[in-house]
């Protein structure tokens, strides 16, 4: 997404988290609509996730991983609230969207595609095909929005994902938007941090297997 220069103020944002998950209090499913605890092949389970399905107009219907195999997740950043990107994705006009976005005060999980559908995320036809896309609430310039229960959260889920469809947990297939071919995006940014982010990918798989 395009930078909001007129972003909120995080502290604002944070306070009033409490109501947006009391507000937003649906039945959480898993990506494959199961419950929560449900284990995927390989021993990681799916986080809890809340449906808050985007505009068709945004994504492209498929069956995958049958008709596109999945083999890479792609990080990004928002530049907007997670209730604005919400919005958004729910506005066939905006043209885009992610399989999921991260809310930064308490790591909320929410699905705005399937991923057996293509979420158009990447600007890249051949990466979104074969990927799932994560937003992460925040701006690129400002580390305070990446907080633990947002990387902890968001780790979990890619550790599933991958976990799911058998991607390594490297860097080579756990990507940044900016390492998109094609793309003029720079997300997720400098202060995004690899090294831990893998770390509790990792870290997750273990224990979910135990």
């Amino acid at each position: 997404m395009e930078p909001d220069h007129h972003r909120p103020a995080r502290r604002r944002l944070l306070t009033g988290a409490a109501a947006l998950a009391a507000s937003a209090a649906l039945v959480p499913f898993t990506a494959a609509g199961a419950a929560p605890s449900r284990r995927t092949p390989h021993g990681g389970a799916y986080p809890p996730v809340h449906q808050v399905p985007a505009s068709p107009a945004n994504f492209t219907a498929a069956n995958r991983p049958t008709q596109y195999p999945v083999e890479m997740v792609v990080v990004h950043v928002t530049q907007e609230t997670y209730a604005d990107t919400l919005a958004l994705f729910q506005d066939p006009a905006h043209k885009a969207a992610a399989h999921y976005v991260v809310r930064s005060a308490d790591g909320y999980l929410a699905q705005c595609v399937s991923e057996r559908n293509v979420a158009w995320h990447a600007g890249n036809w051949g990466y979104n095909t074969r990927s799932i896309g994560i937003e992460h609430e925040g701006w690129i310039d400002d580390p305070l929005w990446f907080t633990d229960p947002l990387y902890e959260q968001s780790a979990r889920l890619t550790a599933a994902i991958c976990d799911r469809y058998r991607i390594p947990k490297d860097r080579e297939h756990i990507i940044g938007h900016v390492e998109v071919p094609g793309t003029d995006h720079t997300d997720p940014g400098e202060f995004w941090d690899w090294a831990r982010y893998l770390q509790l990918v990792n870290d997750a798989s273990w224990h979910g297997a135990g």
